[in-house]
């Protein structure tokens, strides 16, 4: 009766350590899918957050000079609204960017800061200064991605 009584304990004890191997495998290979799904969301928002940090210094670039160079009302206010719309496209991916990688926060609102003084600048060499500060800080931004998904 003891060897019976033993070959059904064992019996349990292995059903009970394969199944939860099967948990423990179960959620090993969930947590590599959810890491692998945010590294590619962050990657997305980081491609469309430096997209959108080049499309606004354009615009605001545009926008600066037709100002500087005293351009009519109607086509400073054009490139105004342009300018907006741009600036508009930054919010979602520096969002989405600074929540998934807190280490990216600060130098994706750099950039973005960066990008936004384009605006008021005194003089065309002020703006090409400010226009090199934001490329450098997009290209700050994109390093610090670089070593935060390597």
């Amino acid at each position: 009766m003891w060897p019976s009584i033993i070959a059904v304990v064992g019996t349990l004890l292995g059903g009970t350590l394969t199944g939860l191997l099967q948990i423990k495998s179960a959620r090993i290979a969930q947590n590599a899918a959810r890491a692998d799904q945010r590294a590619e969301t962050l990657r997305r928002a980081l491609g469309e957050l430096v997209a959108a940090l080049g499309d606004h210094r354009r615009a605001m670039w545009h926008r600066e000079v037709l100002r500087l160079d005293g351009a009519s009302e109607e086509a400073v206010e054009t490139a105004r609204t342009a300018s907006r719309t741009t600036r508009s496209a930054i919010t979602g991916p520096l969002v989405t960017v600074s929540v998934l990688e807190q280490s990216l926060a600060e130098p994706a609102r750099q950039a973005a800061l960066a990008a936004f003084s384009l605006r008021n600048a005194t003089d065309h060499p002020d703006l090409a200064s400010r226009r090199e500060a934001a490329i450098a800080a997009t290209d700050e931004l994109v390093a610090a991605a670089g070593r935060a998904m390597a």
